[in-house]
């Protein structure tokens, strides 16, 4: 059943922190932790929870933990809860598939890498290949569009490629690549498609399967949940790779990948986060994966028509430089006022009360391939499912001061 109109005052309300009164455009770097996820957390702190034992209680509470938060990031991504693997971050978790990929990998081998990427969905396979004499291949952006065509991938992609590493949003400009024409072109020459889906899970529903992702990494501070990152892929893809692990550890999957005792707290955040996120649409009914779906669609509505705003507004601010990107994207922009330092523009909000990043934000190949990350790379806006238009025109009003003067 499909829900109400996305209600941001209902949103809103799950954040405490937005209480201190600031404007955050901040959330591609981390956002804001909702209370549900805080209250998970603290009563794993404050409740008797012991490593993981069925001999006694607190040991299976830890058990359950664990198995819950496997099955909060599969109803979030489509996924199956025993190809869940955990890490500390998204970029742990890309370099370890990264080295036990790698281990197979030869002279006659070749990787496909994007210079749209964040870095960690770059250097780990660049390293890997170089260790081991293998190729890298690069994916081009159309720089005047933001793009990431995919006709590319047509000779990019040879009987000798092992693995595409491609995002499915970009952090810096927010362009979608069309994922799943990319897996097509990938799959029939037996390489695997290692998705980066940090930037693009909080904005919209997922479907790994859906977009031939045979890896997908996700990191749950993005979408209200604690800093814990999960990498999901086929359990019986995980089940032929076998990284260097402790001999006493277990040699199940996905265990096999995870490296000492987890933050079992951690992941009772994760579980809850999950369940906030299918709350944002509070009308939608059906299975937790049901209602994600639906509560993520109405935040993609939601977000483009805010975005749109800042986004024009932006344009129509003499002085303002926006970096080309596609119409359809997730909600981020970058952009430099006049002849500004990125990085003074980004202070200057910030004694304005407005949170905006500067740099590169890990866009290393992009920002270098614009020739923008010498001299400070661009200021980053995006939309969350808890920014108001008040706070767009505040951002807006407080730029077109900065342009006027820069």
């Amino acid at each position: 059943m499909a829900g109400m109109a996305f209600e941001i005052a209902w949103a809103r309300a799950a954040y405490p922190a937005l209480g201190e009164g600031f404007r955050h455009f901040d959330a591609a770097a981390g956002s804001l932790v909702a209370e549900p996820v805080a209250a998970a957390v603290d009563a794993v702190y404050r409740g008797a929870v012991a490593n993981r034992s069925e001999a006694f209680a607190p040991g299976r509470r830890a058990i359950g933990i664990v198995a819950d938060a496997r099955r909060a990031v599969a109803d979030l991504l489509g996924a199956d809860p025993a190809g869940v693997v955990f890490g500390n971050s998204a970029t742990s978790l890309v370099y370890l598939v990264a080295r036990t990929l790698g281990q197979s990998w030869g002279p006659d081998d070749e990787v496909v890498v994007s210079r749209l990427d964040h870095d960690a969905n770059v250097r780990p396979w660049v390293q890997v290949a170089e260790e081991r004499g293998a190729t890298v291949v690069w994916a081009e952006f159309d720089p005047a569009t933001g793009e990431l065509p995919t006709l590319q991938y047509r000779d990019l992609i040879t009987d000798r490629t092992r693995l595409v590493a491609v995002t499915a949003a970009s952090n810096a400009i927010g362009t979608r690549p069309d994922v799943p024409a990319i897996a097509a072109l990938a799959h029939p020459v037996g390489a695997l498609v290692f998705v980066d889906g940090v930037h693009a899970t909080p904005h919209q529903p997922t479907d790994v399967t859906a977009l031939g992702a045979d890896f997908y990494v996700t990191s749950a501070y993005k979408w209200s949940g604690p800093h814990l990152a999960a990498c999901v892929a086929d359990p019986d893809t995980w089940a032929w790779m076998f990284p260097p692990k402790l001999r006493p550890s277990s040699d199940a999957v996905p265990e096999r990948f995870e490296f000492g005792t987890p933050s079992f707290a951690s992941l009772a955040g994760v579980t809850a986060a999950v369940d906030h996120l299918a709350g944002l649409d509070p009308a939608a009914t059906g299975t937790r994966r049901e209602r994600l779906l639906t509560s993520l669609a109405a935040v993609r509505d939601y977000e483009a028509d805010l975005f749109a705003r800042l986004v024009g507004g932006l344009a129509a601010i003499d002085g303002v430089r926006l970096c080309p990107a596609p119409a359809d994207r997730c909600p981020t922009v970058s952009f430099r006022v006049g002849g500004q330092p990125p990085a003074e523009t980004s202070k200057l909000l910030g004694e304005a009360g407005i949170c905006a990043f500067a740099g590169d934000y890990y866009a290393w190949e992009y920002f270098t391939a614009t020739g923008l990350r010498e001299t400070g790379g661009a200021v980053r806006a995006g939309i969350y499912h808890y920014t108001t238009a008040e706070d767009v025109d505040v951002l807006l009003e407080a730029v077109r001061a900065l342009a006027e003067h820069a």
